[in-house]
């Protein structure tokens, strides 16, 4: 859809297709409410700027909303994107299927929370790289990289769902 449109959905279709992109009620309220916006790079700016300021409380609300890494996205998950952004992982690799797998159950028992990285664009092995290098921050600093991941997740999402008006105001 275009930004036009996207700026004419009521509030409610406004919201669901937000929540797709990043699961946080206040970011997408403050998006919603931020209507209209004059391009799609002003929404994806917008919600970059949002993104940033997640707490922690809201971390974990969005996470709910996200598979493990090397997991078929199951109910509750945001499936359709899910499984496009881990199309780089390979699930007949057994041995990094395996490493991911022990690697994700290290990283919840040390974090609390899955383990969360934007997965478009990156193979199976630098996730697997990430997660191991990830796996020695420290709490405060896994969290900031999380919001980081969260935020990348949320504006690559936003920009396939938005693009800029059909028509540019000028005559052809």
């Amino acid at each position: 859809m275009d930004i036009d449109e996207f700026n004419r959905l009521n509030e409610h279709a406004a919201g669901s297709l937000l929540t797709s992109c990043l699961a946080v009620p206040r970011w997408v309220d403050v998006l919603v409410s931020g209507r209209p916006y004059a391009t799609a790079a002003a929404l994806v700016e917008a919600a970059g700027r949002q993104a940033s300021t997640l707490t922690a409380a809201e971390v974990e609300t969005a996470l709910a909303r996200h598979p493990r890494i090397g997991e078929r996205a199951g109910d509750g998950h945001d499936a359709e994107f899910s499984e496009r952004e881990q199309a780089g992982f390979d699930r007949d690799d057994t041995d990094v299927t395996a490493a991911m797998a022990l690697g994700n159950v290290e990283y919840e028992r040390r974090f609390g929370r899955v383990f969360l990285i934007r997965a478009a664009g990156r193979s199976a092995e630098e996730m697997l790289a990430e997660l191991r290098r990830r796996l020695a921050n420290s709490p405060t600093n896994e969290v900031g990289e999380v919001i980081r991941e969260l935020r990348e997740i949320a504006v690559l999402r936003l920009e396939q769902l938005v693009s800029e008006s059909a028509y540019s105001g000028k005559d052809t």
